[in-house]
């Protein structure tokens, strides 16, 4: 469960497993008129050309430059979905400057009633802190692995490889407030979150202090 970020503010920290659904319930939960502080979009900034962490990469990993003194991603990724200590060195690399990204951008939207906080490695990274509330999208793992794989036109095996290099679904459900089911139709889940967007966790009732 999440911890009080010691605010009236209602913030939901948005999380699931790689391609379970997280940034379709993000872009629904903007329209409904909720910000959205994306841990994926910081990444990426962290990582733009010419940054400092973008230097430090290509000083580790010179084959993933490209002629602009950018990054090849996709090159980025078969590094360190191979390679447990890879992973971890950018993720502490990165990690670091997403949270700064996210005090930010909490502190920017400090008069939102609610702000939604969408971070894939939110329990792996520590993050649950900056968030009232924790919401898990959820489905089953062969959903999960075929949508990842359709998705970034993955095989099999690369596929479970970036699944495995988070936490399992099932060691996540715990944790979370509130599950919403992504097994089904896109109805079914609007309807899910028409019902959680008027409702808090029951041991959570506001103002959260």
């Amino acid at each position: 469960m999440a911890s009080s970020p010691g605010t009236m503010q209602r913030r939901i920290g948005l999380t699931g497993g790689i391609a379970s659904g997280k940034s379709s319930v993000g872009r629904l939960l903007e329209a409904s008129g909720w910000p959205v502080l994306d841990a994926d979009q910081f990444a990426r900034a962290v990582l733009e050309p010419g940054t400092t962490s973008t230097q430090a990469v290509l000083q580790r990993h010179p084959s993933v430059c490209r002629g602009d003194d950018s990054i090849d991603r996709a090159a980025l990724g078969q590094i360190v979905f191979a390679d447990a200590g890879e992973r971890q060195w950018l993720n502490d690399l990165i990690h670091p400057q997403v949270r700064l990204r996210f005090e930010r951008g909490l502190g920017e939207h400090a008069d939102a009633p609610t702000i939604v906080l969408m971070i894939p490695l939110l329990f792996e990274a520590g993050l649950t802190d900056l968030c009232s509330e924790i919401w898990l999208v959820d489905c089953d793992e062969e959903q999960q692995l075929e949508r990842l794989m359709r998705r970034n036109a993955l095989t099999r095996e690369d596929a479970q490889a970036r699944i495995a290099a988070q936490w399992p679904l099932n060691r996540k459900r715990p944790l979370a407030d509130v599950l919403i089911n992504n097994r089904g139709t896109e109805q079914s889940l609007k309807q899910q979150l028409s019902i959680a967007i008027n409702n808090r966790p029951k041991d959570q009732s506001p103002p959260f202090k």
